[in-house]
């Protein structure tokens, strides 16, 4: 499909968008916790993708690339812009690969911390855990080192359950 989009096939471009377009949501809804922004940042995404299509090499470079521009563009939009996340009531968010926890309580106080962690920690947990990207993975998409994956994976990790903690000491 990707050659045939290449070749300039828009039925082909579109089936490349429906493929991947969860992904990309996933990603920016997670990050902005904002249906309209995360929404708009993954238009953008494909965008850019549909001006950029003829310097995507495979399918594994598609799939890097998508996750590297959405990502970056969700850090430079929330360096450029201040947001505040807010999940209206009712909304129906729902990530590639995340599962509720059975206590709505905890899950929600997850979230709300995640939302509140520095723009790169949360995109760090965000591809682990949320699109359940292995550090290799994450390195190979944000064009970094493994090791530095790890580091700031290790830290992000760290403010979150301290962040959590500090909840838990002040609710007992």
């Amino acid at each position: 499909m990707l050659g045939r989009a290449k070749a300039g096939d828009s039925a082909a471009f579109g089936w490349l968008v429906g493929e991947h377009q969860s992904m990309v949501f996933s990603i920016t809804v997670y990050f902005f916790r904002n249906r309209a922004i995360a929404e708009e940042i993954a238009q953008d995404v494909f965008l850019d993708l549909y001006r950029n299509l003829a310097g995507i090499e495979n399918t594994a470079h598609l799939l890097a690339w998508l996750r590297r521009n959405a990502t970056n563009r969700c850090i430079d939009r929330s360096r450029r812009k201040s947001y505040r996340a807010e999940v209206p009531v009712g909304a129906d968010l729902h990530p590639v690969s995340w599962d509720s926890s059975p206590d709505v309580l905890a899950y929600a106080q997850v979230q709300r911390e995640l939302a509140a962690l520095p723009a790169e920690q949360r995109v760090m947990i965000i591809l682990r855990y949320g699109e359940g990207m292995m550090p290799g993975e994450i390195a190979e998409a944000l064009e970094l080192p493994v090791n530095t994956v790890k580091s700031r994976l290790h830290r992000a990790l760290g403010a979150l359950r301290s962040k959590l903690e500090l909840k838990k000491v002040q609710l007992t």
